[in-house]
């Protein structure tokens, strides 16, 4: 079955338009990762002082998220991510949660 890893973020009210901006000119390298079904940004509701989002990527396996994690591309792909604009942006780190799949319906 498959495996679904998540990061929540909490981005500051007044940063989402940039927030979703580096998203979208990100360069990602998911594509190129054997296991990688679908990648998802999620907005979610406002909270104090925050609204949420989520990074949402279906893998295959957990073997395929985990050879994700240990590869040049997830180093290549993160390598910006403490910078100035993400930590103006963020209310704390990112909360990363996996999870696998015990049932499927489509």
């Amino acid at each position: 079955m498959s495996f679904i890893a998540m990061n929540r973020f909490k981005v500051r009210h007044g940063h989402e338009e940039a927030f979703e901006t580096m998203w979208r000119d990100r360069e990602s390298r998911l594509n190129d990762m054997p296991g990688f079904v679908e990648f998802r940004l999620l907005k979610g509701p406002d909270g104090d002082g925050f609204r949420l989002y989520t990074s949402h990527v279906i893998w295959a396996s957990r073997a395929d998220f985990d050879g994700w994690t240990r590869s040049q591309q997830f180093r290549d792909s993160h390598r910006g991510a403490g910078n100035t604009t993400t930590r103006e942006a963020l209310m704390g780190a990112p909360v990363f949660e996996g999870y696998d799949t015990v049932l499927h319906q489509s």
